[in-house]
């Protein structure tokens, strides 16, 4: 079974002074202010961006397809911790993921777990749908 999830955006004025609102129409959470100096800038002042909410897909998504893995292979994690950090250089666009996971993993030692979830990371569907671009690893033990 497939399922399709929407947000949609409204937008007012141009790139550099305009702003908008994303809402997450799918789940009914919420609508969040969008700009682009939330892009560029290093303080977001509570307007979110595409960066931020793709780390949160791909924090959310990795976390899923890690526990998954571990819990086929006969090794459950007690809890997985993760964060997505998405950079964005203005003319040249998202240039890398950078993934950090830790976790408590009974069972299983450090090399074991880093195995795992360089493994997930390359399956993770997010993953995949971000192919073009560099996606790294740290993955370490509670």
């Amino acid at each position: 079974m497939s399922a399709t999830r929407k947000a949609s955006t409204h937008w007012e004025g141009n790139l550099l002074q305009g702003n908008g609102t994303v809402a997450l129409e799918s789940s009914g959470l919420g609508s969040y202010a969008v700009s682009w100096p939330a892009r560029t800038e290093t303080a977001a002042d509570g307007r979110t961006s595409p960066e931020e909410l793709i780390a949160a897909a791909h924090s959310a998504c990795f976390s899923m397809a890690f526990s998954h893995a571990l819990d086929q292979a006969g090794t459950p994690p007690t809890h997985l911790d993760t964060s997505a950090e998405v950079t964005f250089q203005p003319g040249k666009g998202i240039t890398g993921v950078h993934l950090t996971v830790r976790g408590a993993v009974p069972g299983v030692d450090a090399d074991q777990f880093a195995a795992a979830a360089e493994d997930a990371k390359k399956n993770c569907p997010v993953s995949q749908a971000l192919a073009g671009t560099t996606i790294t690893l740290t993955a370490e033990l509670a």
